[in-house]
Formats: C-alpha cells, structure tokens, sequence
C-alpha cells in the first residue's frame, strides 16, 4: 500500500515538473511546442495532442472522435511516452503514437509497452484517463484527469481495456483513508476504472458495483447522483463497497472478511 501510494505521488510530480516545463500536460503537449522540444509530432484532432488540459484517446482515424476512455491511443498513451522521452519517470514507453489506435488484442507482458506496472499487485497497471465515471457520455462526464490502478486481462480494439479488480478491500480502504476522505465515490480517489467509466465491480463477473432499483436505481453514465445506490443483489462478499441497502453514502466493504475480498479498483484525481 505504502509503495502504491509512493508511486502516483511520483508521477504525479512528474506531470507538474513536465507542465512547468514545457507548459503542457504530458501527452497534451500540441505542435508545433512537441516538436520543437524534440517529442513526437502531434495529429491535427482532439485526442492527438490538443493543449486543452483534458487527456483523451482516440477511437478513429480522421475526424475528432476522442474520449478519456481508451487510454492506449492519443493523448492517453502519450502521457507515458512524454513523460520517458523527458526522463521523469523510470522506464521507456514509446508504442503509443499520437493518432493511431490500436489493433488488439493485447496480452500478457506486452501491455507493459503501453503502461507503468503499478505496485499493489502483480500484473496491475497504471493507466490514464478522464472523464471520471461518466467518461464514456460525454454528457455527464468530469473535466478531470484520473491515475487508474487496475489489471489487465488485455488491451482491446481501439484501446480500451478489459480490466479485473487490482486490490483487495482493505488495500484500497487503505489507500482511500490515507490520501483522500475514505469513501468510494467521493473526493479525490474514486472506485471506478477509466477505461470504461464504470465503478468498482463485483468479482464475479467484474458487473459495475454496487447498485440495483431500490434507492436511486442503476448507477450509469446517465445516472446524476449515484452516491446512495445500493448493491446489486449479489453478496456483500462480492463488492468493494456498499451502504447496507440503505441512503447512507456507500464505505468500502471492510465489515466483510475483513476486507480481504479482491474486489476494487482505483481512480486517482490528477492534482
């Protein structure tokens, strides 16, 4: 826990060493700055290096199809390639190009080309997004960028990933308590996974956690308020959180097991 948290503190001042630096998010970073500071050159859409702050991937080719949900395309995949080229952080990503997306699937020790292993789990990653939970509709979705610890199965067409849960219960409790407020769906560390938008699953079947009709209804990117919605019907043992099937806001599911469920992912709200 204490190296996970260690780590998106490090990357996180990496971004501000890089934007104090060249005056751009890593990945953001548009031409003709990246070039003249000898990174990659830029595509002429969002999501290709656009300078707006906001990271985004790319779906398509050829017009400004962008979203803060495919994080091994664009901007998103960038990020990592910005940050190597400028030697802020360890490793060297240079796969990702700034208007290509991806042809997978993507497996095994190949997804460490796209993305920084984290440090809570063996095979989890740190990736980027935006968007928050409502990052697949733009409707509803945050002008925030987001830290994602999560495993992954694989990297999948255009570049999304399709992800299992990264830590236990108590794990992302512990890391909530430490560096934000504690809660689930609150503050600056969310249980959601940017690369669909969707909150903390079950650990069977990996279902958006911890809802179902009788509070708020289901929590979707259309869904306003989804800070009182109870789980799913499944098991407590089967969520990251929960609220009792009550309106009381959700806590991380700790009372179950002592938390040893491996049923969380992270969001981490860049600062």
């Amino acid at each position: 826990v204490r190296a996970q948290i260690t780590q998106i503190e490090k990357f996180q001042q990496a971004v501000n060493t890089f934007r104090g630096k060249y005056g751009y998010l890593p990945g953001d970073i548009k031409d003709p700055e990246a070039t003249q500071f000898g990174f990659a050159a830029r595509g002429p859409y969002g999501g290709e290096g656009d300078g707006n702050g906001v990271l985004r991937g790319i779906y398509c080719i050829g017009t400004s199809c962008n979203d803060g949900t495919v994080p091994a395309t664009g901007e998103l995949g960038m990020f990592w390639v910005d940050l190597s080229i400028a030697k802020l952080i360890d490793g060297s990503f240079s796969t990702v190009t700034p208007n290509t997306t991806v042809t997978g699937p993507i497996t095994g020790t190949s997804i460490s080309r796209y993305f920084p292993a984290a440090k809570i789990a063996a095979d989890a990653h740190v990736f980027i997004s935006s968007g928050g939970w409502g990052g697949t509709n733009p409707a509803v979705a945050d002008s925030y960028n987001y830290f994602n610890v999560v495993k992954a199965t694989s990297i999948i067409t255009p570049g999304r990933i399709e992800p299992v849960p990264s830590m236990t219960v108590a794990q992302a409790y512990a890391i909530d308590k430490k560096m934000d407020d504690g809660l689930p769906q609150d503050g600056r560390l969310l249980a959601i996974e940017g690369s669909n938008g969707i909150w903390a699953p079950f650990s069977q079947g990996f279902i958006p956690g911890d809802y179902d009709s009788d509070t708020n209804g289901p929590i979707t990117s259309a869904t306003v308020n989804p800070i009182y919605a109870t789980d799913n019907g499944a098991t407590l043992a089967d969520t990251c959180y929960n609220n009792g099937h009550t309106l009381a806001t959700e806590h991380y599911s700790i009372e179950v097991n002592n938390g040893k469920g491996m049923n969380c992912w992270l969001s981490f709200k860049f600062q």
